[in-house]
């Protein structure tokens, strides 16, 4: 019997973006390595991403990286969650969830969902739908 190996981070990348039709360019793989690339969940900002980037020795500009980012949006590999409207975080579980963001760390990580309850939501406006709902519990630490 045969044992297959694991896959490499880069392999498993690759295929990510190909479930999605995504042609790998090196710098699409390399950030699709970092981001699922040893079979994890992950929330980034651009910032944080590039960071990672850097440390890797891999060229790969600012710019790209946001481009990058908004792209796997735009195909279903990720999703944004925006906090206080103005921080973007990537998270590459794109299943509804809760998210906890952690203020003094300026932190997002996942909030168990199973333990949320939403009972009551108000009517969405004449011609309108909720398409979805977004929750972002605040955390700081106490003292």
């Amino acid at each position: 019997m045969t044992r297959q190996s694991p896959l490499s981070t880069e392999e498993r990348g690759s295929q990510w973006l190909a479930s999605a039709g995504l042609r790998p360019t090196r710098q699409r793989v390399t950030l699709a390595s970092l981001l699922i690339g040893d079979g994890q969940h992950r929330h980034v900002t651009a910032e944080s991403l590039f960071a990672d980037v850097q440390k890797r020795g891999e060229s790969v500009s600012l710019a790209t990286v946001y481009n990058t980012l908004r792209a796997f949006c735009d195909v279903g590999l990720m999703q944004e969650v925006l906090v206080d409207g103005t921080k973007s975080y990537f998270d590459t579980n794109t299943h509804d969830h809760p998210h906890f963001y952690w203020e003094d760390e300026n932190r997002l990580s996942d909030a168990p969902a199973d333990q949320l309850e939403i009972t009551r939501l108000p009517d969405a406006p004449e011609g309108a739908e909720i398409a979805s709902i977004d929750v972002v519990i605040r955390l700081r630490r106490r003292d």
